[in-house]
């Protein structure tokens, strides 16, 4: 059974206690935003010590923790999956108290009580898809989106190495679409799972800068084919912010991109295996795969993590296109709630 939790700003809310922001960036900016919304007090702004340079944030000089004096909460704000600062972020809880506040990778929509009531009925639909195992993390992640207890998402994280010997299963003969394909990394990712070894690649990657790193990352490869292209629900094209990075998405403020469907890409072709990580238009690459989807099943790997939305949305929507899919989530080692990841067989 779900459980939902205070949820952080009410925490901090209800403390009456000034929040000190931990990080720098895009999602220390939607966390400060989120905080004068509710007129929640800023106490100021830090950073792991070799950052600290006297830089402006906001408003705020950014200074090293032990500047600060008080009785304060600690916001954590950035986003690492370096082993070394995720340990240093949990050595804090034991001289501080510590709220990660969740915000979106992509858009705005705040996950908070308002976010429940408008959506409770999807959460509890899709978490009826999974298995047992799936389950418990699904309600550790959700708990841990809403109370922001880093300790809670902890307990449900594990490495990637289970998933892909439990459930993914990859043989050394597999058609592989790599949708996100960035530089590379999820390239590499599939042949240390296979030994070195597939039968076709095609990866697709919209960002310039990043486009030319994956090329001379893959040459001298075989059968492998590369799309500089938007992956979307139609085949045409949108505006597509560059930005080399997470930053990177379908962006009023970009230029014209050409963009291609799944369908497309795998028409006439062999797929076994499709990883989807594109930037918050998760949901629209799956309305352009309904054809791939049901004439030939490729197992999914589709990231969940960049609209709290995408939680139950992408699930959902997966299993409207072809219901024999068995699903399974899995959070792999990030701080915030980031490499948190749909899985269909």
């Amino acid at each position: 059974m779900l459980r939902y939790p205070e949820t952080s700003w009410d925490k901090i809310n209800k403390s009456g206690k000034p929040v000190l922001i931990y990080g720098m960036g895009n999602g220390a900016d939607k966390v400060i935003d989120e905080l004068l919304r509710l007129d929640i007090p800023i106490l100021g702004v830090t950073a792991s010590d070799n950052f600290v340079r006297g830089q402006q944030f906001r408003g705020f000089t950014v200074k090293k923790l032990s500047e600060f004096e008080g009785d304060f909460i600690i916001a954590v704000s950035f986003a690492s999956c370096i082993p070394d600062v995720m340990n240093h972020i949990l050595s804090l809880y034991e001289k501080y108290e510590v709220i990660v506040p969740c915000v979106p990778v992509i858009g705005y929509e705040i996950i908070n009580t308002e976010f429940i009531e408008k959506y409770k009925t999807e959460i509890e639909k899709a978490y009826t898809l999974f298995d047992a195992e799936s389950q418990k993390i699904f309600e550790g992640c959700l708990e841990f989106m809403l109370g922001g207890d880093l300790r809670v998402l902890m307990s449900v994280t594990t490495d990637k190495d289970e998933v892909f010997e439990n459930v993914l299963k990859l043989s050394c003969s597999e058609h592989y679409v790599d949708l996100g394909a960035y530089k590379g990394d999820t390239i590499d990712e599939l042949l240390h799972y296979t030994n070195g070894s597939y039968s076709s690649i095609i990866a697709v990657e919209p960002d310039i800068k990043t486009f030319r790193k994956l090329e001379s990352h893959v040459e001298g490869m075989l059968n492998i084919s590369l799309h500089r292209k938007v992956v979307y629900s139609f085949d045409g094209t949108v505006k597509f912010n560059s930005a080399s990075g997470r930053q990177s998405s379908i962006d009023s403020r970009g230029i014209e991109t050409q963009t291609v469907t799944v369908d497309e890409i795998c028409n006439s072709r062999e797929v076994t295996y499709i990883k989807m990580d594109v930037e918050g238009a998760e949901k629209d690459a799956i309305l352009g795969s309904k054809d791939t989807l049901i004439s030939k099943k490729p197992k999914l790997n589709v990231a969940l993590y960049h609209k709290f939305t995408d939680l139950f949305e992408v699930p959902l929507l997966i299993h409207s296109i072809n219901s024999d899919y068995k699903f399974h989530i899995r959070r792999h080692p990030y701080i915030p709630c980031w490499d948190m990841n749909l899985y269909c067989v």
